[in-house]
């Protein structure tokens, strides 16, 4: 039985010290699944745009950036998934689509 290391996004935070310095802080945050994403925008984006859904669906089966769908890498089925969900807004909406270009830079 192999362990896979957890993939972790690295977020990085400005804070002023003491002394009146800018300083940065970096800290890894937990790269959460494709899948576990899909499902979050499922529960939000009660109507969600026809040519989304495809991708959509695609996404509930991906785990990794590295995994595939088909012919298609994670990476394409995520962008035209993006490139589709133009009319999903809202904080979630933001949020999720910041997390998922974050995730293919």
């Amino acid at each position: 039985m192999s362990l896979n290391k957890p993939q972790h996004l690295v977020v990085s935070k400005l804070f002023v010290s003491l002394s009146g310095t800018i300083k940065t802080k970096t800290m890894k945050k937990p790269v959460r699944s494709i899948s576990t994403i899909a499902q979050d925008i499922n529960n939000d984006w009660k109507n969600v745009y026809f040519g989304a859904i495809p991708y959509l669906n695609a996404m509930c089966d991906l785990n990794k950036v590295t995994d595939s769908y088909g012919q298609d890498s994670a990476r394409s089925v995520v962008m035209y998934f993006l490139s589709n969900a133009a009319t999903w807004r809202g904080a979630t909406a933001r949020d999720i689509k910041k997390e998922l270009n974050t995730m293919f830079k």
